[in-house]
């Protein structure tokens, strides 16, 4: 089951999703069903600070 579900998020991952979508493999109620059914995790999530090693070169 787990192969299953590794599958399905390969499919849909953000960096393939667009090929696949273009070359007909997935179609796009697909997608968006698929982006339905994830859960809402936006009360768990935690902020950090990260800052860039670029910007404090731009500040100094």
């Amino acid at each position: 089951m787990r192969l299953n579900k590794a599958l399905e998020d390969k499919l849909m991952d953000v960096r393939l999703r667009d090929k696949l979508i273009a070359d007909g493999k997935i179609s796009k109620a697909q997608v968006e069903q698929y982006i339905k059914s994830l859960k809402d995790c936006s009360e768990t999530m935690t902020y950090t600070d990260k800052v860039k090693k670029d910007s404090k070169k731009d500040q100094e």
